[in-house]
């Protein structure tokens, strides 16, 4: 799926494909860059618990839809451009499953929910002048820039969108500057309706990305929210995150912080510190990855609430970065191996253990798959197993299957 042409002139697309920052040069208005994907993803889940029980065969567990995804950016001159996409789903009236592979609410109570929708999961406008990118409207955070509220895909569609000015700066050799004042959470499903982050102020953020390292990318990240409409209503919170990764003799490596604080009455801060290290030997590669969380009570998500992303390097399963009030400990084996040019086995477990957590004591997550491309799709197949030590004794099985067209 290709990234657009417009504010990538300036920074974006470098940051998301993380390669290198390049000067801006002046360019006519071009010809519309379209793209898109058309394709399918079925989900089948059980639940077995103390309290709840569902097989994989439960219809009211399952999930399944048929989705289309269309994007167009254009320049129209004088630095001035627009954007959009829009994404539509159905079940396509099939009696497999009684909910959209969008709606991921957990259990049956959600079962029967829509199964045909459609939304705008981007509109926005840009302006590019010298080496300075201005994008304002419903857009796509990257990951790379924005770690406490970004942007991810499920199923090629974007999870959340979030509504606000985002401005990019490269004229500091080998240095992305960003600036954003984001106004809405918009979520794809229904279960999370978009929120207004406050009545008059949203949240901002600056970030920085410099590459003078050889071989090494430093990223910083802060942001301020000084109120907000989230329950609890959040006052005057701020976080700071910090990475650094690279790689030397075929190894990769990475250390992350972040921290959150507030002013909300009784709450205690939060801090988080990953670490990481990889390599890859032939077709076969494999990363160890190590987290630890405090007993701080805010989340590592968006204006730490809870809602929306985190991107904390461990904690990555159902729990994401969400856990609060423990001392949480997280480690984690990634590895892939390449079984032909277009076919890869990939497997993730992690297991996490708290002090004293009330949703859980430890928990172990695991994830096989195979990622393949046969006649033009983008295909994968993928087994998720959690078992969650607590009260209630939950396991969790997931078997998934996608197939798409990109264009």
């Amino acid at each position: 799926m290709k990234k657009g042409l417009l504010l990538s002139v300036a920074a974006t697309a470098v940051i998301f494909a993380g390669g290198d920052i390049a000067p801006v040069e002046p360019a006519a208005p071009a010809s519309a860059d379209f793209w898109g994907q058309i394709g399918f993803a079925y989900q089948a889940e059980d639940f077995d618990s103390k309290v709840v029980n569902l097989d994989l065969s439960d219809e009211a567990n399952n999930r399944f839809s048929a989705i289309v995804v269309l994007g167009v950016e254009k320049q129209l001159g004088n630095g001035f451009g627009f954007g959009a996409e829009v994404a539509g789903w159905s079940d396509l009236g099939l009696d497999i499953a009684d909910r959209s592979a969008l709606y991921w609410a957990d259990g049956a109570a959600n079962a029967g929910a829509d199964q045909t929708d459609a939304e705008v999961s981007q509109a926005y406008l840009t302006y590019t002048f010298g080496n300075t990118a201005i994008k304002a409207g419903r857009q796509a955070l990257p990951k790379a820039v924005s770690p406490w509220a970004w942007s991810a895909r499920s199923a090629g569609i974007i999870d959340i969108s979030y509504d606000g000015v985002v401005i990019a700066n490269t004229d500091l050799e080998d240095t992305t500057l960003v600036g954003a004042w984001i106004d809405q959470v918009s979520f794809t499903n229904d279960f999370l309706p978009n929120v207004d982050i406050s009545d008059d102020t949203g949240l901002f953020m600056l970030a920085m990305i410099n590459k003078s390292l050889a071989n090494t990318t430093l990223a910083l990240s802060t942001y301020y929210i000084p109120s907000s409409n989230f329950t609890p209503s959040l006052e005057d919170t701020w976080s700071v995150w910090a990475s650094a990764v690279g790689n030397a003799n075929a190894v990769n490596w990475g250390v992350q912080v972040a921290y959150v604080d507030g002013d909300q009455a009784g709450w205690d801060s939060t801090f988080g510190v990953a670490a990481k290290i990889g390599s890859k030997w032939g077709d076969l590669g494999a990363e160890l990855v190590v987290g630890y969380i405090n007993d701080g009570d805010y989340s590592l998500k968006t204006a730490g609430s809870g809602r929306g992303t985190s991107a904390f390097w461990t904690f990555t399963g159902d729990f994401g970065g969400d856990i609060v009030g423990d001392n949480v400990w997280s480690i984690m084996l990634k590895a892939n191996y390449d079984l032909h040019e277009n076919g890869k086995l990939f497997g993730i477990v992690e297991y996490f253990d708290a002090d004293n957590n009330a949703v859980f004591d430890s928990a172990t997550d695991l994830r096989l798959g195979y990622k393949f491309k046969v006649l033009g799709l983008d295909s994968k197949i993928e087994y998720r197993y959690l078992d969650i030590d607590n009260a209630a004794d939950v396991t969790r099985q997931r078997v998934r299957v996608e197939a798409y067209y990109k264009f």
